[in-house]
């Protein structure tokens, strides 16, 4: 029988940020870094896929590629595996603020919703990636399909994500329903329609009400 492994206790946040395309997530990231930054937080800001030198690698494949869906899902498993143990757990362990920009309910969203690939099988590819680790807080920014395409054309390039139908991201928007009405307790909408400013409001008091209580203050 092989020996149990200590565990080591994690004491940071972690936060992810979610949305369909074009739904302002870098920005508000960026934003929200800056925030808790000037609070005193050490925050780690990192992405799936790509948080990682291999997930770079995978990260090129995947957005450049139309590959098979089966293929698609273990590619990002292999990809958040990686980023659990090199990256998320040691910054948890240092009492690090993460923003992580997409995770698990990416998957269940875009591949179990928008491509169909089955529920059972996302969640058995989702445990064994992340050895059960969850956001502390899950910040949705939810904008219609057609204004978040509109946004994402207006970046430049589309990637192979981005090119997809308009019924798959309208899918992709109804999976991230799905998962807020059913993880309430983490995950927070947020009206990413609006402006900037108003948009990020909605996040500082997100996160204020979560870690820091009613008052807001810490």
């Amino acid at each position: 029988m092989m020996a149990s492994v200590p565990m080591v206790p994690m004491t940071g946040w972690f936060i992810s940020l979610e949305g369909i395309e074009g739904a302002g997530k870098t920005t508000q990231t960026r934003l929200l870094a800056d925030w808790l930054t000037q609070k005193g937080y050490g925050v780690l800001v990192t992405h799936e896929p790509g948080g990682t030198p291999l997930g770079q690698s995978l990260r090129q494949l995947l957005l450049q590629h139309k590959l098979p869906h089966r293929t698609e899902l273990l590619l990002y498993a292999a990809d958040r595996a990686t980023h659990v143990t090199e990256v998320l757990k040691p910054a948890l362990q240092n009492n690090k603020v993460i923003l992580c920009d997409r995770y698990t309910d990416s998957t269940i969203a875009y591949q179990g919703w928008g491509r169909g690939v089955d529920a059972t099988l996302i969640e058995q590819m989702n445990q064994v990636a992340t050895e059960g680790l969850t956001p502390d807080l899950t910040l949705w920014l939810d904008v219609p399909v057609a204004v978040g395409l509109a946004r994402a054309k207006g970046r430049g390039a589309l990637d192979q994500m981005e090119r997809e139908s308009l019924a798959f991201h309208e899918r992709v928007r109804q999976g991230y329903q799905y998962l807020n009405h059913q993880y309430p307790e983490r995950m927070v909408r947020i009206a990413a329609e609006l402006p900037i400013e108003q948009v990020f409001q909605q996040i500082s008091l997100a996160v204020s009400a979560h870690f820091f209580g009613a008052s807001g203050c810490q």
